[in-house]
């Protein structure tokens, strides 16, 4: 437990064998579960997991890939299923900070948000660390999203490290959410619109060479319908996915 509150993490994963298993095992011991959901891979990555032994492990499996907005989702629910009061998102392949998480917690189970959502961009080695090409990109994309969500104190809404409250979960359409690239700035319109206050918190950015899985298409064609679903949502529009 953190501050009195039952904690689940939900880790999407495809493909990271080699990772997983440091990322389980560097979650801090007072996280209650640990929802691995293996979107698919077509390696070990799923036994390798399940061989940890954590305690409140569970390791779920979708038989093709359907992408992280899915697989996310696919936790979501099995942590709401279970007791958690706070569901935490980190990445499969390592590259969020475990001891960032209670800076990420604290503003929702100190009640003064429904959800939290990293911000590597306001981090003092952003510059060093995250690669030009996608600063830039991270950059542009989340004025976008500004824009078309009106949270305009978002900074960084491509970043996946995120905390939500129960509440908020269970307010929330979760099928209707975008299952793959785009799923995060989906998710943003679907808080918005439902009043849930967002918070910015500060985390590091962490890039071990992994390459980017933006798509040229994802940019010139999802994203902007992504945006297009987020500002008719703002207007009272219910788009269709």
């Amino acid at each position: 437990m953190f501050d009195g509150h039952r904690i689940a993490t939900v880790v999407p994963a495809l493909d990271v064998a080699s990772r997983i298993g440091r990322v389980i095992s560097t979650l801090p011991s007072w996280v209650d579960r640990v929802i691995i959901v293996d979107d698919g891979s077509r390696d070990a990555t799923s036994a390798v997991a399940r061989a940890t032994g954590r305690d409140g492990l569970e390791v779920c499996t979708h038989e093709f890939n359907r992408g992280v907005g899915a697989a996310i989702v696919t936790g979501y629910k099995r942590a709401l299923a279970g007791d958690a009061d706070v569901v935490v998102v980190m990445a499969g392949d390592g590259q969020m900070d475990p001891a960032d998480l209670p800076a990420l917690l604290a503003p929702v189970t100190l009640g003064d948000a429904h959800y939290a959502k990293g911000n590597r961009l306001r981090h003092r080695s952003v510059l060093r660390v995250m690669p030009a090409v996608r600063l830039v990109g991270n950059v542009a994309l989340s004025a976008l999203t500004r824009g078309a969500t009106g949270l305009w104190h978002v900074g960084d809404s491509q970043c996946g490290y995120t905390a939500v409250r129960r509440p908020a979960l269970e307010a929330l359409d979760l099928d209707a959410l975008w299952p793959r690239y785009g799923y995060p700035n989906d998710l943003l319109s679907a808080l918005a619109v439902r009043g849930l206050t967002v918070v910015d918190v500060t985390v590091r950015p962490v890039y071990e060479g992994a390459p980017s899985g933006v798509r040229w298409r994802d940019a010139l064609f999802t994203i902007p319908r992504i945006l297009a679903r987020a500002a008719l949502r703002r207007h009272g529009v219910q788009p269709s996915r």
